[in-house]
């Protein structure tokens, strides 16, 4: 029997709990024990995103993405590619907070109150 992290990690990888939307957020990225940088956010789902990185990021490892006027957000590195990282979330976003970005840095999604 898989564990909740297990299931989630699942279904944040297939991203099967929430669609992705593209984007571009600048933000910033900081892998776990290293220094933080400046990087964009090219997709963003209630469970994880795509970013840049020019620094090589290992599966498993964890790091903090910050999104402009929100407190880091704790990610798990799923996949890296030629400079592009994926991540889930450790917490899902929560859609309001999910929706209002969306909102902020595209012409789709709308506010929930």
């Amino acid at each position: 029997m898989q564990t909740e992290h297990e299931r989630y990690s699942i279904a944040s990888q297939e991203d099967r709990c929430s669609p992705r939307t593209k984007l571009t957020i600048p933000a910033t990225l900081r892998a776990s024990g290293g220094r933080a940088f400046q990087t964009v956010v090219h997709d963003l789902s209630i469970s994880g995103f795509s970013a840049a990185s020019i620094n090589r990021m290992h599966d498993g490892q964890m790091c903090w993405l910050t999104l402009p006027g929100l407190e880091s957000l704790a990610a798990q590195v799923v996949w890296w590619d030629n400079c592009v990282v994926g991540c889930a979330f450790q917490e899902l976003l929560s859609p309001i907070v999910h929706d209002n970005i969306l909102q902020r840095y595209s012409n789709i999604g709308q506010y929930r109150s």
